[in-house]
């Protein structure tokens, strides 16, 4: 199935709309109610009240709900906090692209097969180029769009974590230190460290960006 039609019907669960509405809805909206639907999903799964996952991640009940209704999107401290939480890895959060063929299953990811997330309120989208197995390797595709942040506050998580910016130019906040990127620019550091990343610019970012989980 293709993914904006999928997406579409999605969009039309979460909300309740007729078809010609939904089909009306921006990709950016939809993008956030697929997410805010899947999390809530996993949270009924989990048997959880939102005041039980709130006290669990540390977000208050309204982001949430704001959240899981596709209003906003979360900020990549909130996300991990969140699969953290429902024990999942990050790219089990991503809206799924087309199957592949048996054989190239957990080796191969095709462009229109990438796994993608969307945090339109931020600005940043995640394209998952390694296949979505139960490896320690993930490389992404992070495009960052202008004045677009993983969020106002470090964050940390398992692992180590590198990357190349192909294009634009990225500030990466590591412990105290503020480091300004550019294009042919690299990194690399450990996961643990508290961090976040901004396109401080009027120009799109993108970066090939590699975490190993630890």
């Amino acid at each position: 199935m293709p993914r904006s039609t999928e997406a579409a019907r999605a969009a039309r669960r979460a909300g309740n709309q007729p078809a010609d509405a939904a089909a009306a809805v921006p990709a950016t909206k939809i993008a956030d109610l697929w997410l805010g639907q899947h999390l809530r999903g996993l949270r009924k799964m989990h048997d959880l009240s939102l005041e039980q996952l709130a006290e669990r991640c540390g977000l208050s009940v309204g982001a949430l709900s704001q959240i899981e209704r596709g209003l906003t999107s979360p900020t990549m401290r909130s996300l991990r906090r969140l699969s953290e939480v429902f024990n999942v890895p990050m790219s089990q959060l991503f809206h799924e692209g087309d199957l592949p063929p048996v054989e190239e299953l957990g080796r191969i990811v095709r462009a229109q097969g990438r796994r993608v997330l969307s945090l339109n309120t931020t600005g940043v989208q995640k394209e998952l180029l390694t296949p979505a197995a139960n490896g320690a390797l993930e490389i992404y595709l992070v495009t960052i769009a202008p004045g677009g942040s993983s969020g106002p506050e470090l964050y940390t998580h398992k692992g180590e974590e590198g990357g190349y910016v192909m294009a634009g130019e990225m500030v990466l906040e590591i412990e105290d230190r503020v480091f300004h990127l550019k294009t042919g620019d690299s990194f690399r550091f450990k996961s643990q460290t508290p961090h976040r990343f901004a396109n401080e610019t009027t120009q799109e970012t993108v970066v090939v960006w590699t975490n190993v989980v630890g």
